[in-house]
């Protein structure tokens, strides 16, 4: 169960699903992580849940878990494992599966709390199954962590359609302007505006501060909270780092005119200053 082992035995299933060989897929991916799983907890006990869940990467809670003081040989083993268990969940929705692909989604999440990715599939099984209170708590907790734009306007897609099904169709409209408001390019985003255009969820036909009246109503952030300001301002960073200049000035704009220039200088403060934390406690 080396890493090299475990990337080509995952590309290989992948390459089973592409090919529309979802039980190969499936008995490949089930026997990977019962190999897996089975290292992990022969050579790193699991500890206290809350201790589990409050590292944010994957590197610090594997750290954490070793027994031995070298870490390195479980972080190779551990890290593909939130992606075996997403591409397991993607072969068991094809099988209709649909019970065992929330468990394995659970499972994703479990590995790599901070993906948010993997709590979007979860909360969209939650309500194709009907578990609504399941679904709307995972992706309000999306607030709470995405980095990246396409999860927040994932989020508030998957809230406007919650929305329509309630016969909401204001609520569901601001979702959808919040989401746009965001301009990431998602597919989920796109279909959902295309079904919406001239009917009564079209974002269209609702203002700014109508939009953030009906968002505060239903206790959902608005699309000029801090929480999208942070999570551009991070976009932002990454573009500067892979010398994408036009698009980090761009976002950080639109942060600035989202919370004002003030709040996003501070904002990006704190969000350099956590930086600056990492890398000290990493040296």
């Amino acid at each position: 169960m080396g890493n090299t082992t475990l990337q080509d035995e995952l590309f290989r299933a992948e390459a089973y699903l592409v090919q529309g060989e979802d039980e190969l897929a499936r008995d490949l991916l089930l026997r990977l992580a019962e190999d897996a799983e089975e290292y992990v907890d022969r050579n790193c006990p699991t500890t206290d849940e809350v201790q589990w869940f409050s590292f944010p990467t994957l590197f610090e809670r594997l750290c954490y878990r070793r027994v031995e003081n070298d870490p390195r040989e479980l972080h190779d083993v551990g890290e593909p494992l939130d992606r075996l268990y997403g591409d397991l969940a993607l072969a068991e929705v094809r099988l209709g599966e649909y019970d065992l692909a929330i468990e394995s989604l659970k499972r994703a999440v479990r590995w790599n709390p901070m993906e948010c990715g993997y709590r979007l599939d979860l909360a969209d099984l939650f309500l194709v199954n009907g578990n609504v209170q399941e679904c709307m708590a995972l992706t309000f907790s999306v607030f709470e962590r995405a980095s990246e734009a396409r999860h927040l306007a994932r989020a508030y897609t998957t809230f406007a359609t919650w929305f329509e099904r309630a016969d909401n169709v204001r609520a569901a409209a601001a979702c959808l302007h919040a989401a746009q408001k965001l301009e990431v390019r998602d597919s989920s985003l796109a279909a959902a505006l295309d079904q919406a255009r001239e009917t009564p969820c079209d974002p269209a036909g609702i203002t700014d501060d109508e939009a953030r009246e009906a968002l505060a109503a239903e206790g959902l952030p608005d699309g000029a909270n801090a929480e999208v300001a942070i999570c551009l301002l991070m976009c932002a960073g990454d573009a500067a780092q892979l010398g994408q200049r036009d698009v980090a000035t761009e976002l950080t704009l639109r942060a600035r005119d989202l919370v004002g220039e003030k709040a996003a200088m501070a904002l990006l403060g704190l969000i350099r200053e956590g930086d600056a934390n990492e890398g000290e406690e990493a040296q």
